[in-house]
């Protein structure tokens, strides 16, 4: 899942910004508003954790230019500002959550899963595929009943897989949804993890359609 970060606190930003990839999210980071807005008109992310404080453009407006494009992408602001009119203003403009700072960041986590699984139309905590079973929140996946280990990159192809069981998703939807900015995959990275995936639950469970994408197909 690729998260844009827009906050311009240098020590929270990084925080952030370390924190949540270790959670196994691909975070990309900018700090003013005008840098948002670009990011957000040009490229595709899974959702947005916006400070309202920004410099250059305000994180209201960013808000506000994001929905005028009729981008449905989900939006946790995270503020300072803590009080109701502030957190009605920013419901109102088009955020999904709100989060006043300081801020837990397994909460913050925690409110990511939420609202992505919202936006996917599910409502379990679970990915249940036949004998597969994915658990975002622990990083966790079972075959059978038995564990198998996934590397962070592998995880995330998987989950965006299975959030989109029986639809074919393109190499550049899925590379975008793992790689940041600060990363630089090699040209046949995202083969290679399709590789590791069917050896390690079954040479099935992943189709390529040949010049169109990859598909987890509905069980």
């Amino acid at each position: 899942m690729r998260i844009l970060l827009a906050e311009d606190d240098l020590q929270l930003g990084d925080g952030l910004t370390v924190g949540l990839r270790q959670s196994g999210f691909a975070v990309d980071w900018v700090r003013d508003g005008e840098m948002a807005d670009l990011a957000l008109s040009t490229e595709t992310f899974d959702l947005l954790v916006l400070d309202l404080g920004l410099p250059k453009l305000a994180g209201m407006e960013v808000l506000k230019r994001l929905r005028s494009r009729s981008q449905m992408l989900p939006v946790l602001i995270l503020t300072a500002r803590d009080a109701t009119g502030d957190k009605v203003l920013g419901l109102d403009a088009g955020a999904d959550d709100y989060l006043v700072k300081p801020i837990d960041l397994d909460e913050l986590a925690a409110r990511i899963r939420a609202l992505t699984r919202r936006t996917a139309g599910r409502a379990a905590p679970l990915l249940i595929h036949g004998e597969l079973t994915v658990d975002p929140a622990a990083h966790a996946v079972t075959l059978a009943g038995q564990a198998v280990e996934l590397s962070s990159r592998e995880f995330s192809l998987l989950q965006m897989l299975l959030e989109n069981t029986g639809r074919v998703l393109s190499r550049s939807q899925l590379e975008q949804s793992i790689y940041g900015w600060h990363d630089e995959p090699e040209s046949n990275a995202l083969e290679v993890h399709i590789h590791h995936l069917r050896k390690k639950l079954g040479s099935n469970l992943i189709r390529t359609l040949r010049g169109v994408g990859y598909t987890i197909a509905k069980p």
